[in-house]
């Protein structure tokens, strides 16, 4: 009789830990999945974000080509590039706020200029007429649509990614697997307030 308790109680263990096991695998696989999709979404966001990079020499280049075309403008998009190039955000420095942060900072300070250009442009008719520059003014606007969509796709992972992470118990295997939290593109700096409108 006690060597058959002995090993029942041993048997209850053994499954005890296998379940044990298997779930912490099967919770491990699930934020894994997950992190996955968070990191392709990103690269979503880093190929679009380099489709604007890749329009904006021909912007400046046919831009510069018009005659008395706001020097200070220019030279705040090309600036506004060349910082935002320096800031490299992989899919591994993503998982760090302040490193995702500055990025951020960097590419909206981009969009900032880039959107101060095309204001700037409609004061230049011979420039709004040349056909290069429609095209190339066309190709902007969608490469920042396809930017906002693909932050928001980035967003959306980062939310299933991060409720998965932080719901209990599975939060114990994130913790323990080193599984971080994801931040978020956040609206830039200002944009909640309506811009001025005159006549």
């Amino acid at each position: 009789m006690g060597k058959s308790l002995v090993l029942g109680c041993l048997v209850f263990v053994l499954v005890g830990v296998l379940a044990l096991g298997a779930w912490a695998a099967g919770t491990y696989n699930r934020l894994n999945e997950v992190d996955q999709k968070v990191t392709a979404a990103w690269a979503q966001v880093e190929n679009q974000y380099q489709r604007r990079m890749d329009l904006i020499p021909n912007v400046v280049e046919t831009v510069k080509g018009a005659a008395n075309f706001e020097k200070e403008t220019l030279e705040g998009v090309i600036q506004a590039r060349a910082s935002a190039t320096q800031v490299k955000v992989d899919a591994n420095k993503i998982k760090d706020p302040a490193a995702f942060e500055q990025f951020q900072r960097a590419q909206d300070q981009l969009g900032g200029a880039l959107a101060r250009l095309l204001v700037a442009v409609e004061r230049y008719p011979e420039l709004k007429a040349v056909q290069g520059f429609r095209d190339l003014q066309v190709q902007l606007e969608g490469t920042e649509n396809r930017i906002a969509v693909a932050r928001q796709d980035f967003n959306t992972a980062s939310l299933a990614y991060n409720t998965l992470r932080k719901s209990f118990p599975t939060v114990i295997v994130a913790n323990f697997a080193g599984f971080k939290e994801r931040p978020y593109f956040k609206a830039a700096e200002g944009a909640a307030k309506p811009p001025a409108v005159k006549f």
